[in-house]
C-alpha cells in the first residue's frame, strides 16, 4: 500500500511534465517553423515476485508471474518535424522550405545554427540575417540601392541595381539535412544544434539530396495542431486526477489500517 502512494507520485509527476511540453506547444502555435514536441514515457523496474516459467512442481510451470510495478518516468521529448503550412507573407526576403532541410546560420562563437523559420532581413551592413541577427552562413550581402530582391527555388539570391538589367547574383542560401533531425539540440530562437545523435548535417543545393525547394515571399507556420493538443491536455488532466485520487485511497486505507 505504501508503493501506490509513490507510484500515484510518478504518475502526477509524469503528468505533470505532459502538461509542460502541452503548453510550450500551444504557446508557440504562432511561432514560425516551431515544431511540436510530446513526452516520451517508460515503465519503472518491477518488483518480480514470481517468476514467470517457474516450477511449481516437479512436473508443472507457473503460466504467468507476479510482477508488481514502481511507477512511471519521463524518459524523453520527441519533437515532431512534420511541415507546418505554407502561408504567403509578400514579403520578398521571406522564404519557406518546401520539404526537407534547414536554413543554416552563424552563430556568433562561429559555429553553425540550423532552423527552419526563413524570416530574414537585411541588417545595417547589408547582411542577410534572421530576426536575431544572426547571419545567413554563406555571407549573402544586398547592395544597398538593390530595389528588388528575387531569390529561387534552388536558393540563388540576386538583386537588381539600378544601371544594369540584369540581376546581379549575391549568392546561394545553402541548406543542412539531418539522419534523424529528432536528435538535433534545441537552442531557442528557432534555432537547433548538430549532436552526436542528429549526426553529421549533410548540405547541398535546395531540391537536390531529398532537400525541399525553397519558396521565396512564404513562411512556413507551426506545425501544432490546437486542436490535438486540447484533447491530449484534457487527458493528461485526467490522468493527473485519477493518480491524485489513488493516493487519496492509499491514504484512506491506512488511516483504516491505523485504527485496527
Amino acid at each position: 500500500m505504501i508503493n501506490s502512494l509513490w507510484i500515484a507520485k510518478t504518475g502526477m509527476s509524469a503528468q505533470q511534465t505532459n502538461l509542460d511540453v502541452i503548453s510550450h506547444n500551444l504557446a508557440n502555435v504562432s511561432t514560425t517553423g516551431f515544431k511540436r514536441n510530446n513526452a516520451v514515457f517508460e515503465d519503472l523496474i518491477y518488483q518480480n515476485q514470481r517468476q514467470v516459467g517457474a516450477n511449481n512442481d516437479e512436473q508443472n510451470q507457473l503460466p504467468t508471474g507476479l510482477h508488481l510495478g514502481l511507477g512511471v518516468r519521463t524518459v524523453a521529448t520527441s519533437r515532431n518535424f512534420m511541415q507546418g503550412s505554407l502561408q504567403e507573407s509578400k514579403n520578398s526576403l521571406d522564404v519557406a522550405i518546401n520539404g526537407n532541410g534547414f536554413f543554416q546560420l552563424t552563430m556568433p562563437d562561429g559555429t553553425i545554427g540550423y532552423t527552419r523559420d526563413g524570416s530574414f532581413q537585411v541588417d545595417s551592413q547589408g547582411r542577410l540575417v534572421n530576426s536575431s541577427g544572426l547571419p545567413v552562413a554563406n555571407g549573402i550581402t544586398v547592395p544597398p540601392n538593390a530595389t528588388s530582391i528575387s531569390i529561387s527555388t534552388e536558393g540563388a539570391v540576386s538583386a537588381i541595381v539600378p544601371g544594369n538589367t540584369q540581376p546581379q547574383p549575391l549568392g546561394n542560401i545553402a541548406m543542412s539535412s539531418f539522419i534523424n533531425p529528432a536528435g538535433l539540440e534545441p537552442m531557442g530562437q528557432n534555432l537547433f544544434r548538430e549532436s552526436a545523435a542528429s549526426g553529421q548535417p549533410q548540405q547541398g543545393t535546395p531540391g537536390t539530396n531529398g532537400l525541399g525547394f525553397i519558396r521565396q515571399g512564404f513562411l512556413e507556420a507551426s506545425n501544432v495542431n490546437v486542436v490535438e493538443e486540447l484533447v491530449t491536455m484534457i487527458q493528461a488532466q485526467r490522468a493527473y486526477e485519477m493518480n491524485s485520487k489513488a493516493i487519496q485511497t492509499s491514504d484512506q486505507m491506512l488511516a483504516k489500517l491505523a485504527q485496527l
